[in-house]
């Protein structure tokens, strides 16, 4: 069962990039925050359950670290940084008629969100793979 846990634990970080990228997309002209400030872009930081140093902390020979699947770290701040707009009809343009908002590019973003699904769908296959295995060696084992 150990491969069905994996996948969806793949699965689950994969489901929460999608909804930090499509707060990114969201918040694309956001000039003001609840804090004040012009909203930071946010990326999702995964890796393994036992974290690295862990599984890299293995001498060879040992048998092999049990294997959890993926987790969430953090959901940093990208740092991409702000942008000015020419905009005098906005309400938080400056004197000079400039917007500050944060520097997002729609394309990167949706680009990240398409690798991210295309992550999401190789979780589900796998999940499916190891299912239908575990299924077969039922059957298998019924039949002996």
């Amino acid at each position: 069962m150990e491969a069905m846990q994996i996948s969806r634990s793949g699965m689950d970080v994969e489901w929460q990039r999608l909804q930090v990228i499509a707060q990114n997309i969201a918040n694309m002209n956001t000039t003001r925050t609840g804090s004040g400030g012009v909203y930071q872009a946010r990326r999702l930081v995964s890796g393994p359950v036992g974290g690295f140093a862990q599984i890299l902390s293995r001498y060879p020979g040992q048998p092999a670290a049990p294997r959890n699947g993926v987790t969430v770290y953090d959901i940093a701040a990208t740092g991409a940084g702000t942008q000015r707009v020419f905009d005098p009809s906005h309400p938080h343009a400056d004197e000079s008629g400039f917007v500050t908002i944060p520097a997002i590019s729609q394309a990167d973003e949706m680009t990240l969100m398409i690798k991210t699904t295309r992550a999401y769908e190789a979780n589900l296959v796998a999940l499916s793979a190891a299912q239908q295995i575990y299924s077969s060696a039922l059957q298998v084992g019924r039949q002996a």
